[in-house]
């Protein structure tokens, strides 16, 4: 897939990943509708790059977790930028104290996503097919002992992107889905929170053991996988080395 002038919706794409990989998008010529509940991140976000990139990023309010206002933003994206050819599904928290709002916005936002690019692209609805990235994690992988609930969801996106990304579905669909699983990143402003449930709190003592990485390094492995990973792949880019495919049949 050539990047140029193809619209991508980004969940989550105000803050963090989600705002590296809107600007490692723009520089490589697509136009990013930024989907999040942050108004005050995405209108940021739009300032900002706008300079730059000029009208090709738009913000818009939405909310992963609601069906028909993810819809929303499928449609909003129809009437701005006549489509929509790649989904990104980054939305995400990483807290199990609050684990029925983080298996609503990890995996079920993730479902609708899934569901929605379907339906706006996919070539059995009319559409012209496109690319789903599912953001999943180093704990899709390997469990994070400290937070099972995250690594549940996490988990729960392997499978998925392995059901909605075999050959057979995207025969019928011409819609690419693969699962893009980072490990750890720097982000200071988080290592004070807890997210841990009480009786597994003192197990983020055998998460730390990690090499984190830098959240522009995760961004750019991610553009060369959107034009050529193969639908249903699963990879793996953690400690700040390229990413690697993983085969599932492993786990």
């Amino acid at each position: 897939m050539n990047l140029e002038n193809k619209v991508a919706l980004v969940t989550g794409g105000a803050t963090g990943l989600g705002r590296a990989i809107t600007e490692e998008l723009l520089k490589h010529g697509a136009k990013v509708l930024i989907c999040d509940l942050n108004a005050d991140a995405g209108s940021l976000a739009v300032n900002q790059l706008g300079e730059q990139y000029g009208g090709r990023i738009v913000y818009y309010s939405c909310d992963v977790t609601d069906f028909i206002d993810f819809e929303e933003a499928f449609e909003y994206s129809k009437c701005k930028f006549l489509g929509v050819d790649i989904v990104i599904n980054n939305a995400e928290i990483m807290n199990d104290n609050f684990w029925e709002l983080e298996v609503d916005v990890n995996l079920n936002g993730a479902i609708r996503g899934m569901l929605l690019a379907q339906k706006f692209m996919g070539k059995q609805r009319g559409g012209e097919g496109g690319v789903v990235v599912n953001i999943g994690s180093a704990a899709s992988i390997k469990p994070q002992y400290s937070t099972p609930i995250y690594t549940a969801t996490k988990h729960a996106i392997l499978g998925l992107t392995k059901a909605c990304g075999d050959p057979v579905h995207y025969e019928n669909s011409n819609v690419r889905v693969f699962a893009y699983c980072p490990g750890p990143i720097e982000n200071p402003s988080k290592e004070d929170r807890r997210i841990a449930l009480p009786p597994y709190d003192e197990a983020k003592e055998l998460d730390k053991a990690v090499v984190k990485q830098k959240v522009e390094h995760v961004a750019k492995e991610l553009i060369p996988l959107l034009k050529n990973a193969p639908t249903g792949s699963i990879w793996l880019v953690s400690g700040g080395k390229p990413a690697e495919e993983i085969p599932y049949s492993t786990f």
